[in-house]
């Protein structure tokens, strides 16, 4: 199978930035058609390492460079500073963005007004090519365009699109921050598990396996989460006396409302 997107100049390569070249390279994307900028010495040699080419400034790109696609992978803090350093090809290449909380205004005031943009929002999963990404097409997007941002965000694990910029807070609130909410999860059964008298390391071992498994067959199944949940709870039994202490008022479903509310309002704050 081969990834063919054209050329890619990848802008950043922390944990995000590899792991959307790892799949790349590993869907098939031929090396020569990757670059990459990425000032940090220990990170870029982490890059080269996965056989990318990388140099420290965009000004070590060769003069007559023309990537298809600049992928944006840096950090909020960072993109201002970094992003009117690409400028240039904002008349011959599509940037595609997954800079937390940034939408594409904010890209296009720095690249200018003519530049054709996607916004993503991957989460760390991705990683292991079990990424979820939400994307939003910017004006004149083209279809074809389109559908390479999809392959490109396909090769970390699954994609959808939205229509409206305006969800793209709550999605970072949800599936990019998500994994913090189950890995805190697993935590939190870990300590309840040895707190109930069960060794560490077996603690440990059943938080993972049933928070994988669950996940696994949820996603695998027809049924609805809350089928699944009705049919794990037998009347009167372990499960039905556990969900009740975990559904009461001020339980779980309330306070993860109020977390997922809590960091769509920072992702909106991060845009400004």
């Amino acid at each position: 199978m081969t990834l063919a997107v054209g050329r890619l100049l990848l802008v950043g390569c922390g944990k995000m930035g590899r792991a959307l070249a790892q799949g790349w390279l590993d869907t098939g994307l031929d090396p020569d058609n990757l670059a990459a900028v990425e000032p940090h010495v220990a990170t870029a040699e982490i890059a080269r390492d996965l056989g990318i080419h990388t140099v420290s400034d965009p000004t070590e790109l060769a003069s007559d460079y023309m990537p298809d696609w600049v992928v944006l992978a840096v950090k909020p803090q960072v993109f201002a500073e970094v992003a009117p350093g690409f400028a240039g090809y904002a008349r011959i290449s599509t940037y595609l963005s997954v800079v937390a909380g940034k939408p594409v205004a904010a890209l296009r005031a720095l690249v200018g007004d003519r530049a054709v943009i996607v916004r993503a929002m991957p989460n760390t999963p991705a990683a292991i090519r079990r990424g979820m990404s939400v994307a939003f097409a910017g004006s004149g997007v083209k279809p074809e365009a389109k559908v390479a941002c999809t392959a490109l965000l396909g090769a970390v694990g699954e994609v959808a699109w939205i229509e409206d910029e305006a969800m793209m807070d709550a999605v970072t609130a949800v599936s990019g921050s998500g994994p913090a909410y189950v890995f805190l999860l697993i935590e939190a059964m870990t300590d309840a598990a040895v707190a109930a008298g069960l060794p560490k390391d077996l603690a440990l071992t059943l938080a993972h396996n049933t928070v994988a498994g669950a996940g696994e067959l949820a996603l695998g199944s027809e049924d609805t989460a809350a089928t699944l949940r009705r049919n794990v709870t037998s009347p009167g039994g372990t499960t039905e006396v556990a969900l009740k202490v975990l559904m009461a008022d001020g339980g779980l479903p309330d306070l993860m409302k109020k977390a997922v509310s809590a960091a769509t309002a920072r992702s909106k704050e991060l845009a400004g």
